[in-house]
């Protein structure tokens, strides 16, 4: 019986340009309207954090408070999940390091653990040139797809990132001691095969699923994917463990050419998601804007459905402005598959007629500066 991810109320406190609002969605659809820059997306990004990670922006918490207000903000919710109804709350207290979080009212140690109760995936407008853009916007994108199925998937990016950053540092200072560098690099090693291993297992899950569903006709063209680095072609060739002492020979190998360009010039931090537009057999950036969505929306709802069948939990999916990018077929395809995939979906629009087609029950909400309320 997989559960289905939802919110039933929804509390905010000095979150960004709201001082304070309450929102009671209750139906499977949540519909936002406004026009632009009343705080729609800042809705989104509230419920967003009710899972792992910085939020569908990947902002600081910072930035997250309101400019007028205490110093902090507080986001609670009760909700429904993998351990049925519960109670979420997260924020940042003044002068306390790291985002807070509590579970039915008691505090827990890190916000990884809600991934118990929730699973959350999101498209935001921001995600629209991703097969344009560098490798690193990708990877961030595989990570997010990652750490929906593995929870324990950011911390190890984190400490990947802290042991790269270490080895950086003994690499640029000239020493005829090189055991410190021999025990940094075996902790690279060591952390970077498991997030390459990580990530593969993600992108080949994912590929079947798409294969197994695929159409080549439908709104939403398959994509093909892979994920493309040095480390992962190692991992295709034999076990992790002779990948991680491949790994560790080639950082010793390339400690002249690190040092010269200030960077570990070798592994996962360079490897890169591919993506081609199956039907078309032709790879994503070169297909057209409206293409390039519809594959992308076409990922995300294979995700979703990835992550339900993996956690037992189908997710609660956040839309942002995805209407206005795509025709009314498309779009009602869209509503359809949206409502197959169980889990509880907000969307968000300027144009109320954009959400014309959804269902009588959907709830919907018009969202003004600093305020939201329910529409008939």
């Amino acid at each position: 019986m997989v559960a289905r991810c939802r919110v039933n109320r929804l509390q905010i406190t000095d979150f960004r340009t709201y001082a304070h609002a309450e929102i009671h969605p209750g139906g499977g659809l949540v519909v936002l309207t406004g026009e632009n820059g009343t705080g729609k997306t800042n809705l989104l990004e509230a419920v967003s954090l009710l899972t792992q990670g910085r939020g569908l922006r990947r902002a600081d918490l910072s930035d997250m408070v309101r400019q007028s207000g205490g110093g902090g903000f507080a986001v609670a919710a009760d909700a429904e999940g993998g351990a049925g109804p519960c109670q979420l709350g997260t924020g940042l207290i003044r002068g306390e390091p790291g985002r807070k979080a509590r579970i039915n009212r008691a505090p827990v140690s890190s916000v990884a653990a809600f991934a118990d109760h929730m699973r959350i995936v999101w498209l935001t407008p921001d995600q629209d040139g991703l097969f344009r853009g560098g490798a690193g916007d990708r990877r961030r994108f595989l990570d997010r797809l990652v750490l929906a199925v593995d929870p324990g998937h950011g911390a190890r990016i984190s400490a990947l990132e802290r042991a790269l950053r270490a080895r950086n540092r003994l690499v640029e200072q000239p020493s005829g001691d090189d055991r410190w560098l021999d025990a940094a690099e075996r902790e690279v090693a060591e952390l970077g095969i498991a997030a390459a291993a990580a990530r593969q297992e993600t992108v080949d899950r994912l590929a079947h699923l798409i294969a197994e569903t695929r159409g080549d006709h439908g709104p939403f063209p398959h994509a093909e994917i892979a994920l493309e680095g040095a480390l992962e072609s190692q991992l295709r060739l034999g076990s992790a463990g002779a990948a991680e002492d491949w790994y560790r020979a080639a950082l010793a190998e390339s400690r002249p050419r690190d040092r010269a360009a200030g960077r570990t010039l070798i592994g996962p931090q360079t490897s890169d998601l591919v993506v081609r537009h199956g039907p078309k057999d032709m790879p994503a950036h070169l297909s057209s804007t409206g293409e390039q969505k519809a594959l992308l929306i076409g990922i995300v709802l294979a995700h979703a459905r990835l992550v339900a069948s993996m956690s037992g939990m189908a997710p609660l999916v956040l839309m942002d402005e995805v209407a206005a990018h795509l025709d009314p077929v498309r779009r009602s395809a869209l509503v359809s598959l949206l409502g197959d995939l169980g889990g509880q979906i907000w969307m968000t629009g300027a144009d109320p007629a954009q959400f014309s087609d959804l269902p009588r029950d959907a709830a919907r909400f018009l969202v003004s500066p600093g305020a939201v309320r329910p529409l008939d």
